[in-house]
């Protein structure tokens, strides 16, 4: 092991691990964990946020894209900090405490995200596979899932620092982990990476792998049914059905990036450590820690009911910037007044006031399509109408009269 050992004042020992691969290397990894930091915080906060504004519409299975945005974020925010300036700098620039500090916290979050989506991938088999129970999980189940899957996640991460394993730097020199190659010299080592593998790798791998094959299976099998399922009077609405297949997406990009980290953590682990090449594990732990973006972007990008709360809130900020600069110029204030005159013709009014275009439903076919109509667009009236176009024949109605489907589109 490369390691210099020096003091700084009186007492405290600073432990600088040197890098094991070229300085080019680790210049390209410190660039790619830039990048990946500002936008795992960008994209993970953002979502954050927009779970916050519409937070009274949460649903129970939503609770875990909550939890799984916080661990990706608070791996951002512990871990690329003290990533970068080492890769740059070729060597671990902290001492062995923050070498500790580091590992812990990568382990936490990273099993704590992987058991989230096992969890996630159990409640969405429940609810379409079996929806007599699936419809019974509550606001209350999903918290203690919640609280149990950082709890799960917790026993391994404190398990090295009651010397059950034990933590140390990283096969190339810039990061701490869990230290591969003490199984090779105690038992306890041994038995701690042997239940590490299983009940934080296989064990989850195989019941998300599970759980969507039966999902697949029961939508392929039973396509009527489970189109009942999804119905609101039923056991599973659309937006859950959406959630299975975003939790696919989020799945099987999660596992991508942590599977080559796994492979070649239990080859130096089971094998011999010296034949592991440092670069190897370098490039799976660039894998690993991609996996802070995939969340964000999954849900932020294809999820609609989350894309339109983001393009709401940016809508509003615009019209908001729009207000300022056309106080400012009385020209460019015509201009913004009667671009708001006609966005507000073709909009509503959301249930906390701001205003939302739809000017063609989306759950209806080309043919029809829901126009707003306001007498006064400067005051909202409760009593909404809303004609509603089917070709050449046009009805009124209260837009609380509507039906559910329509309604979504209005509130």
């Amino acid at each position: 092991m490369d390691t210099f050992q020096g003091t700084m004042g009186n007492a405290s020992e600073t432990f600088l691990f040197l890098s094991k691969i070229s300085k080019s290397n680790d210049f390209l990894i410190g660039t790619l964990y830039t990048i990946f930091g500002v936008l795992s915080v960008l994209g993970n906060g953002t979502l954050l946020f927009v779970v916050y504004r519409k937070k009274s519409s949460l649903k129970p299975a939503e609770f875990f894209v909550v939890n799984l945005a916080i661990s990706d974020l608070s791996m951002s925010i512990t871990l690329f900090p003290l990533a970068i300036p080492s890769a740059f700098a070729h060597m671990w620039l902290f001492n062995k405490t923050t070498c500790t500090a580091y590992a812990f916290c990568g382990v936490l979050f990273g099993l704590c995200s992987l058991t989230n989506l096992m969890v996630l991938s159990c409640v969405c088999w429940l609810k379409v596979c079996c929806p007599n129970y699936g419809n019974k999980f509550s606001y209350c189940h999903a918290s203690q899932l919640v609280a149990g899957i950082w709890c799960y996640a917790g026993v391994f991460a404190v398990g090295p620092l009651s010397g059950w394993g034990e933590y140390g730097e990283e096969p190339y020199g810039t990061a701490c982990c869990i230290n591969w190659h003490a199984p090779s010299q105690n038992s306890a080592a041994m038995s701690y990476i042997i239940c590490l593998f299983f009940f934080c790798y296989i064990m989850p791998c195989t019941v998300i792998f599970l759980s969507y094959t039966f999902i697949l299976l029961t939508v392929r099998g039973s396509r009527q049914a489970v189109q009942q399922h999804m119905s609101p009077q039923n056991k599973i609405t659309n937006a859950h059905a959406l959630i299975v297949k975003l939790s696919i997406a989020v799945c099987i990009g999660f596992l991508t990036a942590w599977s080559p980290y796994a492979i070649v953590s239990m080859w130096a682990a089971f094998g011999n450590p010296e034949t592991v090449p440092p670069m190897a594990f370098a490039l799976a732990a660039i894998f690993a820690k991609s996996s802070t973006l995939y969340n964000p972007i999954v849900y932020l990008v294809f999820k609609p009911n989350f894309r339109k709360f983001l393009c709401r809130d940016v809508a509003q900020c615009r019209r908001t910037l729009c207000g300022c600069l056309c106080q400012e110029n009385s020209g460019l204030k015509r201009t913004c007044s009667r671009s708001h005159h006609r966005d507000e013709c073709n909009s509503t009014r959301l249930s906390n006031g701001l205003p939302e275009n739809h000017r063609t439903c989306r759950h209806c076919p080309c043919t029809e399509t829901v126009i707003c109509t306001t007498n006064n667009f400067t005051d909202y009236n409760p009593q909404q109408t809303a004609t509603i176009l089917k070709g050449s024949l046009h009805s009124e109605a209260v837009v609380s009269q509507l039906s559910m489907e329509l309604q979504s589109d209005f509130l």
